[in-house]
């Protein structure tokens, strides 16, 4: 049976870890809110791209770019997989790698954007092509990095096909591992506009409008693929970084109610332990008096 002086040694130590605790969740608190406004300010210009993609696509019905054709044929395809740097934050890196793992690792190579995704990979001992990392706030330079090599591997023909699985931001409470398909991209025509979980996702209406392109519908799409490529990559690290600290500030958050709850448990254990030994005490004084009364 443990003494009163292991009790409370125990509950300082809880009320330090809740301290540690409650101080991480304030900091994911603040840096969630951030990632969370760029986030949803992002989602109405990666709409909008999508939009003008299919207009444009439409407009350009005989128009082909090496971007929109398949590659590579019986190569093998690559799957960018965008983690976190950082754990503490709940079972989001689990359930991402998780999804990783169900790649074939025999006819797929991977490119990490993240360090717990590298670590992962190396681990695993899958093919890891590239590591890139990335910032609390993500730039767009990073994303552009990504998306480069990607559309390199692709054009040369070293992969069929490209994929990304990152985190999707939902809500505070909900973030769910999710694979998008990135190149080619006329694998992504036809898709909801948006990111999955926005408020204002709505189905691509190709050739619902006439438009007129100058020079002409070709010209324009060739320079807006890659702008667009790189634009979907930005999008999708700003929803991974929100989707990180929401998690992190959410398991923050049960830690330290659970730190209290245990603290509450020892106080009442250590009570009970401290009142029994009075009256312990207080038999035995008794016990005495009546001896020698």
């Amino acid at each position: 049976m443990p003494s009163t002086r292991d009790i409370r040694r125990r509950i300082k130590s809880v009320k330090n870890t809740s301290q540690i605790t409650k101080a991480m969740q304030m900091v994911a608190a603040s840096k969630m809110r951030r990632a969370q406004q760029q986030a949803l300010a992002g989602r109405p210009y990666a709409e909008l791209m999508n939009e003008v993609l299919a207009e444009v696509t439409a407009g350009a019905s005989d128009f082909s770019h090496p971007l929109m054709e398949p590659s590579g044929e019986g190569k093998k395809r690559a799957l960018i997989v965008v983690s976190t740097d950082k754990g503490l934050c709940g079972a989001l890196n689990s359930n991402l790698l998780r999804e990783a793992g169900k790649a074939d690792r025999d006819q797929t190579v991977f490119i990490s954007a993240g360090r717990k995704a590298a670590q992962y990979l190396a681990r695993t001992k899958r093919e890891l092509l590239a590591e890139f990392s990335y910032k609390d706030s993500p730039e767009f330079a990073e994303a552009r990095a990504i998306s480069k090599l990607a559309q390199e591997l692709f054009l040369k023909g070293e992969v069929s096909g490209v994929d990304i699985l990152f985190t999707n931001f939902v809500t505070t409470l909900n973030q769910h591992p999710e694979i998008k398909p990135f190149l080619p991209v006329a694998e992504i025509t036809g898709i909801k506009a948006g990111v999955e979980g926005s408020s204002s996702q709505q189905e691509l209406k190709e050739g619902s409008q006439d438009f007129l392109f100058e020079p002409d519908a070709g010209s324009v799409l060739a320079e807006l693929l890659p702008h667009y490529l790189n634009y979907q990559m930005y999008q999708i690290l700003l929803e991974s970084k929100a989707s990180e600290h929401s998690a992190r500030m959410v398991a923050m958050k049960n830690a330290t109610d659970n730190a209290n709850q245990l603290i509450k448990d020892l106080t009442l254990e250590y009570n009970k332990l401290r009142q029994a030994m009075i009256t312990n005490e207080l038999l035995e004084i008794t016990s005495a008096a009546m001896a020698l009364g």
